[in-house]
């Protein structure tokens, strides 16, 4: 059974392209990249996962970073963190050694502006283009091939890439000069954990009066209360089923991104910072791979 949803595609002209990094997200976004009629090349620290890609997708692995961006026009990946995308760019074995002029990589990691800043100007020394992009729609999304993809760049590298990304994407949008995606995604960051948490406190406060929460939700999320986060994990949270989508850990990762960059530039972040050490108890609770719903869990 494909690990991706059945998706119409734009007919755009087939490009070579490389993705590097094979987890939740990347692996169903490569998979919509094939489907759309691109040559795809794979690399996956576990190359277990990328021959299991390939057999599902056709296309390549490559046991490095450089020899699957040989010969590309475009080189996606996500990844972990900041190190983690140092360690697939940069080196003997980085995609950049092995990307031709004029090539272009786009960053679909969460991470820093910085690290996103340093990498362009790391490309542009080898003639390449670099645009970072990170992505809003979890997994669910990336199955899906409607991820929100918020960048930062150049416009001509972003026009060249925006007909191939639309393959996994409901919207790919330049927002900026280099790092204004990162950016963008912190301020999306910033808004789930308010959410969330908002979230969290209304359910707990419905069940302890002895509401039907399930029908007050429905209720409410016809009204002003509506929200992504209502809609889709409401009732999931009502139901205490937390073993699925977007992780605490990556959760608390990123908002580490968001305090570190309001320290920088003077924003003050007092309800991000009070949700992020109540992430901090649930990983305690020992919920580090629990969806980020579950900060409903301290509350119980």
């Amino acid at each position: 059974m494909s690990n991706i949803a059945e998706k119409t595609y734009e007919s755009v002209a087939p490009k070579k392209v490389a993705f590097i990094g094979l987890g939740v997200m990347g692996y169903p976004m490569a998979g919509h990249l094939a489907r759309a009629g691109h040559s795809v090349t794979v690399y996956n620290r576990s190359s277990a996962k990328a021959a299991a890609w390939v057999a599902e997708f056709d296309g390549a692995h490559k046991p490095t970073p450089r020899e699957a961006a040989q010969g590309a026009d475009i080189v996606f990946a996500c990844v972990g963190n900041d190190d983690d995308l140092r360690s697939i760019t940069l080196g003997a074995d980085g995609a950049f050694t092995g990307m031709a002029s004029g090539a272009i990589f786009v960053d679909h990691t969460t991470a820093s502006a910085d690290v996103a800043r340093e990498l362009y100007q790391a490309a542009k020394t080898l003639g390449l283009s670099f645009v970072d992009a990170p992505v809003s729609g979890g997994q669910a999304g990336a199955v899906n091939g409607l991820l929100t993809v918020m960048c930062g760049g150049d416009p001509a590298a972003f026009d060249a890439v925006k007909p191939a990304a639309m393959a996994f994407s409901r919207a790919f949008t330049l927002l900026g000069e280099t790092g204004a995606g990162q950016l963008t995604k912190m301020v999306n960051q910033i808004c789930i954990a308010g959410l969330v948490q908002g979230l969290s406190e209304a359910i707990a406060f419905g069940q302890k009066a002895g509401l039907d929460m399930n029908q007050v939700l429905d209720v409410i999320g016809k009204g002003a209360a509506q929200s992504w986060q209502l809609d889709n994990r409401g009732k999931t949270m009502v139901a205490d089923k937390f073993d699925f989508g977007f992780a605490v850990d990556w959760m608390r990762k990123d908002l580490g991104l968001v305090l570190d960059e309001a320290k920088r530039n003077g924003a003050r972040l007092p309800v991000t910072a009070l949700v992020d050490q109540f992430y901090a108890d649930v990983q305690a609770m020992g919920g580090n791979r629990l969806d980020t719903s579950s900060l409903i869990k301290r509350l119980k």
